[in-house]
């Protein structure tokens, strides 16, 4: 109550209009473009939370497509890699199979050839034996002696074909 005492009411009177036309050029002038720039500033923001939506939303996008085109490659891969398993089992059954041909081939060659040694070799040993044979008649009859000579020159004749 004291501070009222105090002022007059000229003063008090002069303060409140003093106070409307501030409050009246203030709304007029001030808070007119201050509204306007938080607006500015609200809608930038949203606009700017948006912008960093769609860009989330192209990001997933776009990682979809990679995990897609991913698994794309990965399947692929594993279709050449498994061509190339089949061709390299492929491969090694052909090989074997030329080889078990060759072998077979060696084989035969080798029989021949044994065989034909085995011929050489007994037409050699029948050569020999119609030899040995007389070699040993010519001596029975040149040396027609006894009995116990025949049987010596029998005896010496197995002795020798031992040796050879």
């Amino acid at each position: 109550m004291e501070l009222l005492k105090l002022l007059s009411a000229n003063e008090l009177v002069a303060q409140i209009i003093a106070f409307l036309i501030l409050l009246f050029l203030m709304k007029r002038f001030v808070w007119k473009p201050f509204l306007k720039v938080l607006d500015d500033r609200k809608n930038r923001i949203a606009s700017e939370f948006k912008s960093i939506d769609d860009a989330k939303d192209e990001v997933a996008k776009i990682r979809a497509d990679y995990e897609a085109r991913l698994a794309h490659i990965e399947a692929e891969a594993r279709a050449k890699i498994q061509a190339a398993v089949e061709e390299g089992r492929k491969a090694a059954e052909e090989i074997r199979r030329l080889a078990r041909a060759d072998g077979e081939q060696i084989l035969a060659k080798a029989q021949e050839s044994i065989k034909a040694e085995v011929a050489k070799a007994e037409e050699t040993l029948k050569d020999k034996i119609v030899n040995l044979t007389i070699d040993v008649a010519a001596k029975v009859i040149q040396e027609k002696l006894t009995v116990e000579d025949d049987k010596a020159i029998v005896e010496t004749f197995i002795r020798e074909m031992e040796k050879k």
